[in-house]
Parts: C-alpha cells; sequence; structure tokens
C-alpha cells in the first residue's frame, strides 16, 4: 500500500524555487533541498524525480506564481501605458526591497544555463515570451487609445521593455540604489513618448 505524503507538495516547490533561485542549479546541492523543502531524499525522488526534473519544475512554479503576478496587471483588458509605468516603479520597490538581491530567476537561469542547455533555454525562452506579450498587449491597447504614438513599432516596444525589466534586475545584483534605477526606468520609459 502506497504511503500518503505528510507534505505539502506546493510549499515543497516553493521552497526549492527559493533555494533554486538563491544558488543556482548547480550551486544547489541535493542535500540544500531536502534541508529547505523539509522532506527527506525518498519523498524529494518519489515525488518530483530527479534534481534536474525539480528544477523544471521549479521555473514552472515560477511562471505560475511570480510572472503570472506581474503580467496579470499588464493583461488586464483596461491596462494600457500607465499599467506599463506602475509596472516599472513597482519593479523598483521589488528589487529595492530585495534585500539578499537574489535578481529575476528566469535571468539567473539563463545566465547560468542557457549557453549550454537548450531544454532550459526553451524554458526561459517560453516565460521571456509571456512577459513580452504583456507588455505588448498593454501596448497595443495605449496606441488603441492614443496614449502612444501611433508610427511606434509596439512589438519592437515589448521586446525592449523586456529587455529593460531584466537589465534592471540585473543591475540590482549590483546596485540597488532607488535613485539610480529610478534614472534608468525614467530613461528607459522616454521610449513611450
Amino acid at each position: 500500500m502506497a504511503r500518503h505524503k505528510e507534505f505539502n507538495q506546493q510549499e515543497a516547490l516553493s521552497k526549492a524555487m527559493e533555494t533554486f533561485w538563491r544558488y543556482g542549479y548547480e550551486g544547489t546541492s541535493i542535500q540544500d533541498l531536502v534541508e529547505s523543502m523539509g522532506i527527506n531524499r525518498g519523498s524529494l525522488y518519489d515525488t518530483f524525480g530527479d534534481k534536474r526534473s525539480l528544477f523544471l519544475a521549479a521555473i514552472a512554479h515560477y511562471d505560475e506564481t511570480v510572472v503570472q503576478n506581474l503580467v496579470s496587471r499588464l493583461e488586464d483588458p483596461k491596462a494600457s501605458k500607465q499599467a506599463i509605468i506602475d509596472y516599472f516603479y513597482n519593479l523598483i520597490e521589488r528589487t529595492v526591497n530585495d534585500q539578499s538581491r537574489r535578481g529575476c530567476f528566469l535571468i539567473n537561469t539563463a545566465v547560468e544555463l542557457c549557453p549550454h542547455d537548450l531544454e532550459a533555454q526553451q524554458h526561459i525562452a517560453t516565460n521571456l515570451q509571456r512577459i513580452e506579450n504583456a507588455f505588448y498587449q498593454a501596448l497595443d491597447r495605449a496606441m488603441q487609445k492614443g496614449e502612444i504614438s501611433q508610427n511606434k513599432d509596439i512589438r519592437a516596444l515589448a521586446r525592449y521593455l523586456t529587455c529593460l525589466m531584466q537589465g534592471i534586475r540585473v543591475f540590482s545584483k549590483v546596485n540597488s540604489n532607488r535613485d539610480a534605477l529610478k534614472d534608468i526606468v525614467q530613461t528607459g520609459l522616454i521610449a513611450l513618448d
């Protein structure tokens, strides 16, 4: 008879995600995961498979929780230019309050694994495309409302905003000074004018 799992799988997955986010894939050991998740090795392997499978599940969990929360405001049918502006100023606050300077789990993974890991690259590309599409939708509504010029290439602008967001997260690993981040955002958002 199969034994009933005595832990919450979503909580354990969230803890694994946090551990990978903090230390990276290569820097995280199975022992680190066991300790942070509060489960034994057998439960980890029985529930999530090997370290790689758990890591890919953690990326999917990041998409379902963190990315979903971030893009939902941009995907709102009423979201347009102000939603984009608000997004970046909220990003500054989240970044300044990130005392551990973890940056973005997606970009950390891209830098660590994507040059030599096609599967990780595909997962990260899918997540970044989702963010780009959310910016695109808000830009399209902004253009329809006359908030931005009709001659803007909003697909290129959505890619730029995605890159600006990720650049801020990388920059903040070195310098999380609020004024410096505001300068970057204000300069970057000139593209919306």
